[in-house]
């Protein structure tokens, strides 16, 4: 039995504090330095309020809401689960609201102002232009590179990501 269908439905195991199933989708038999598969599942990004950053990655650009839960912080105050993903990733973002003046801090800043984030996209002309039309910032015009095109933009807390494309 594979490792997610084992924990399918099991708090706790194989599942988020929401319940989403966050196992490997891949092959698990092994192999490397790893006793089984491995990949990486979130990338917490630090936002000052849930909703505001939640309507940013799904209305701007373009993600999945993949869970939006109840939670508690490590101390027993209520906070969101809340994860978004491209359409048809693995990998998502866990959008964290900041809890005191540290994390306020590196609220925007979280790549030290390099670009920390790279989003990959099938049609760089259409994501481009959605996106400029719903508002997000960019930081020059598109350019070619021997990797593709590309352009910088900036996510709603000020974070510095790449747009990259054919």
């Amino acid at each position: 039995m594979s490792h997610c269908r084992q924990h399918a439905g099991r708090r706790g195991q194989g599942q988020s504090p929401g319940g989403q199933d966050i196992c490997h989708l891949g092959d698990t038999s092994g192999g490397g330095s790893y006793a089984g598969g491995v990949y990486l599942g979130l990338i917490a990004i630090v936002v000052s309020e849930y909703d505001p950053a939640i309507r940013f990655f799904v209305d701007a650009l373009g993600f999945e809401l993949v869970e939006d839960s109840p939670a508690l912080t490590n101390d027993g105050r209520p906070k969101r689960w809340v994860v978004v993903r491209p359409p048809g990733a693995a990998t998502g973002l866990l959008l964290a609201r900041a809890d005191g003046e540290d994390q306020v801090a590196v609220i925007g800043k979280q790549a030290a102002d390099r670009v920390g984030f790279f989003l990959y996209v099938e049609d760089f002309g259409a994501a481009y232009e959605r996106m400029q039309a719903a508002g997000v910032r960019f930081l020059g015009p598109p350019r070619s590179e021997p990797y593709g095109r590309v352009t910088v933009f900036l996510d709603l807390a000020g974070n510095k990501w790449d747009l990259i494309g054919p």
